[in-house]
């Protein structure tokens, strides 16, 4: 169940929201959580619908090798969530195994497998296949975005903790999941900005331009934003440590007024679980404000890490960075 904002129904038709529920049902067969929750900023909904499709699910590397990414990421970032999101998939393509051994936090025995956890931690750069860099960006945003509006467990009473259940639920995703889907369906939903060098003309290119464009967090001061991205970088998109005094000593430099909203961002990029009722409370705004400002947070996050994995690419301009840019 989603927590904090109130989804559009997910039998609705119309307007853009309606547009990207077309196609999840069409591709899934039913709208997940994380696509309702995010419904409230259609804007938002389309572009991380945009940018999973296009690399996760369209991209032309082996389906198994996107979902170790993602399952490492998820791991990372301790979304249980996800965690068994995606060793559900990984079940669904025949690997039980070793969906099982990264959900646990095992490195794989394989030696390309072992290769893609060590990139999706942020250990070193690697010229990867661009489908790859999207799929570890659209999860460490995905992420960030499930934990805050949705929470840990993917089935009631968290029986999708277990390796049987996830195995059951495999096999009967097995056919959704190794189909082969078109690529660029979905950039009829976005608009088409300006895509990151790594992209290097692949549909995950206007998708994560798209979502950089839905998250810029203006709802936030420029120095508030500045804030929030200095604590990323100072926490290299990890987990700050348990307490509230790192969060107190970034909030210091910023007014009263600015930081509840500032508060949130800083949880939404860095520590997105912990997030309560009290937090939300304190800067009373619609559904879809919410949702922007936490994308803004989740965004910030997946651009420090989207520095750390990719690599340069000679004789190609980078994207303006939301990071520069100006209010």
């Amino acid at each position: 169940m989603t927590r904090f904002v109130t989804p559009v129904g997910k039998n609705v038709r119309t307007g853009l929201a309606g547009q990207v529920y077309a196609q999840v049902k069409a591709e899934f067969g039913f709208v997940g959580e994380l696509f309702a929750a995010l419904s409230p900023a259609p804007e938002v909904l389309a572009a991380t619908w945009a940018l999973l499709r296009e690399s996760l699910l369209a991209g032309p590397s082996r389906r198994t090798d996107k979902e170790v990414v993602a399952l490492c990421v998820s791991v990372a970032n301790r979304c249980p969530f996800c965690v068994d999101a995606h060793a559900v998939f990984l079940h669904a393509m025949g690997e039980h195994a070793l969906g099982e051994a990264i959900a646990r936090g095992e490195r794989p025995a394989g030696p390309r497998h072992a290769l893609l956890l060590d990139w999706a931690r942020r250990e070193r750069a690697a010229d990867l296949p661009v489908d790859q860099v999207g799929t570890a960006l659209a999860c460490h945003f995905v992420n960030r975005m499930v934990s805050a509006l949705v929470g840990e467990n993917l089935l009631p009473g968290g029986m999708d903790s277990s390796p049987f259940v996830r195995r059951a639920a495999g096999r009967a995703m097995s056919r959704t999941v190794r189909r082969r889907r078109v690529p660029g369906l979905s950039l009829t939903l976005i608009p088409l900005g300006c895509a990151p060098s790594w992209a290097e003309g692949s549909p995950v290119g206007p998708a994560y331009a798209a979502l950089r464009a839905a998250a810029t967090g203006e709802a936030l001061s420029r120095t508030a934003r500045q804030v929030v991205r200095a604590a990323v970088g100072e926490h290299e998109a990890g987990h700050p440590p348990l307490g509230n005094g790192w969060l107190e000593g970034a909030l210091a430099a910023l007014p009263e007024r600015e930081r509840p909203a500032t508060r949130l961002a800083l949880l939404a990029a860095l520590a997105p679980y912990r997030i309560t009722e009290r937090e939300v409370a304190a800067w009373p705004v619609t559904d879809a404000e919410l949702v922007r400002l936490l994308a803004f947070g989740a965004f910030a996050a997946v651009e420090h890490v989207e520095r750390a994995i990719t690599p340069s690419r000679p004789g190609t301009a980078p994207a303006p960075s939301s990071a520069t840019a100006s209010p």
